[in-house]
């Protein structure tokens, strides 16, 4: 479990540094600042955040826009704009790329958190099928290999392959790490259908375990992490047959 890291491109420096104080006292982690078209894809290549915040307006002949082009298709982050007053062409071009959120200058802390939340919803959903549960319902986003978390006021980043087994818990899953667990409102199957890995095994109507983290399997139970999980033999046998034991 980490921090969600946010990436800053202002080229106004007092700006960028109040945005990144601000994200620093909720509770974020932060990449350096870029200030130009290079350095953003720079940074983000070099410090892989989850999320971007992309001033429309860059010094040099580049813009936000042009750098929101290309992380749309070669990193697959969602992004805020970060923008004050636009010309009717520059809007036009920022809708053309179908930014994640906006975020209108000037803005107080409060505004950068619900952008922030926004972002992630909105990028997550559509990565969603009809078939699978509405992201603000569960308050779960699941952006490339890891599932955002909310607890509380704030969202903690998980990386699927992290996870060690889900424990259903009437309309509660538990998610269970290396060290604690997390606690998300909703069923089982849905969370099995948001996380969409195929790693995860429904061993029992409440267990569903992450088959990379299984030490030792017997006729009923398996153990992960030093704890004993139920199996039904039903799905064992086929848990079996998928890891072709026996």
């Amino acid at each position: 479990m980490s921090k969600i890291k946010v990436g800053i491109v202002e080229d106004e420096m007092i700006i960028a540094l109040g945005i990144k104080e601000a994200l620093i006292e909720i509770g974020y982690d932060v990449t350096e600042v870029a200030n130009n078209y290079t350095q953003a894809l720079q940074m983000v290549a070099r410090e892989n955040p989850d999320i971007l915040l992309l001033d429309i307006q860059l010094s040099g002949h580049k813009d936000g826009i042009d750098v929101a082009q290309v992380v749309k298709t070669e990193f697959n982050i969602p992004f805020i704009f970060l923008t004050a007053n636009a010309d009717a062409e520059t809007v036009l071009r920022a809708k053309a790329v179908m930014p994640n959120a906006y975020l209108l200058k000037p803005f107080r802390k409060n505004d950068l958190y619900t952008s922030i939340e926004m972002c992630l919803h909105n990028f997550s959903h559509l990565k969603q099928t009809q078939s699978q549960p509405e992201p603000a319902k569960t308050g779960n986003y699941i952006i490339k290999d890891a599932v955002f978390i909310k607890q509380g006021q704030y969202f903690h980043k998980v990386k699927i392959d992290d996870i060690l087994y889900l424990e259903s818990e009437n309309i509660y899953v538990n998610v269970h790490l290396a060290k604690g667990k997390m606690l998300v409102r909703t069923s089982l199957q849905d969370y099995l259908d948001l996380i969409g890995s195929d790693n995860f095994f429904k061993v029992h109507r409440s267990y569903a375990v992450n088959v990379n983290h299984i030490e030792s399997i017997n006729s009923e139970y398996l153990v992960i992490n030093g704890q004993q999980i139920p199996t039904t033999k039903a799905n064992r046998d086929q848990l079996m047959q998928y890891l072709r034991i026996g």
